[in-house]
């Protein structure tokens, strides 16, 4: 091979070596602002069919990618639920009938409470860091917001939930303002859109976070941030089953 074309060839390959290193910068970037070192927040979710609504309120403590806790406090009758996330084991404290389950791998693609998020989604199981390839589409407009349009894939090796996903995120703020999850023979299982740009602690963050089904587009979840802090100091011992029965 002579030396022109393997200049050719070098020169080709540039853009997109510079474009992978680019999307996973991104996706870093924005992930990193979203979650933090560590948070402690305050959240409300709407689920909404055709003729109801169900409202569910909760308090949310997270720590690096490892350590995740929801204690729901409203309804009354699932009050003192929680759920802990700790390294790849997931589990539910219901207090009703004293009784801590742990939730299979299988089970990571089931609603969450009802609602048209999964487990998965709730508690973050998946790193879309560590998990999945990252490729850089190009650019488009959503909502106002121009975006960098970043498809994931799912690495060989990774035992995640989605077949793919394709993020939209803001070039001004790195803000995920569009995801859409693919299921793995490539059909679209779900969107998320988010919304209403606030103040949160430390960052300016969407408050507002609204999934709706591909296959049932006049339902859809609302999910509402009221309050959160950023990297706030949080020990790894909170982070226990023992602790899911007395967190308040």
């Amino acid at each position: 091979m002579n030396k022109t074309i393997i200049k050719l060839l070098v020169v080709c390959m540039l853009p997109l070596s510079m474009n992978a290193q680019t999307a996973y910068e991104i996706v870093k970037k924005a992930d990193e602002k979203n979650r933090g070192t560590s948070s402690r927040g305050e959240m409300m979710m709407t689920i909404e069919r055709t003729g109801w609504k169900r409202t569910i309120r909760m308090k949310s403590w997270s720590k690096g990618t490892d350590y995740f806790m929801i204690l729901i406090t409203y309804p009354a009758e699932e009050k003192g639920q929680v759920f802990l996330k700790r390294g790849k084991e997931m589990w539910n404290w219901q207090p009703r009938i004293e009784k801590m389950i742990k939730l299979p791998p299988s089970m990571m693609m089931q609603s969450w409470m009802g609602s048209d998020f999964t487990n998965d989604d709730l508690v973050q199981q998946s790193s879309i860091l560590r998990d999945y390839t990252h490729q850089l589409l190009g650019s488009e407009n959503v909502r106002d917001m121009e975006c960098w349009k970043i498809e994931l894939t799912p690495k060989p090796e990774a035992a995640v939930v989605w077949g793919k996903i394709i993020l939209w995120i803001t070039k001004t703020g790195y803000d995920m303002w569009k995801t859409q999850y693919y299921d793995e023979d490539g059909e679209l299982v779900s969107t998320e859109n988010a919304y209403n740009l606030k103040k949160m602690g430390d960052r300016t963050i969407p408050t507002k976070i609204e999934i709706i089904p591909a296959d049932k587009p006049t339902q859809k979840t609302i999910l509402e941030i009221i309050s959160m802090e950023f990297n706030v100091p949080i020990n790894d011992n909170f982070f226990t089953q023992q602790n899911m029965k007395t967190v308040k």
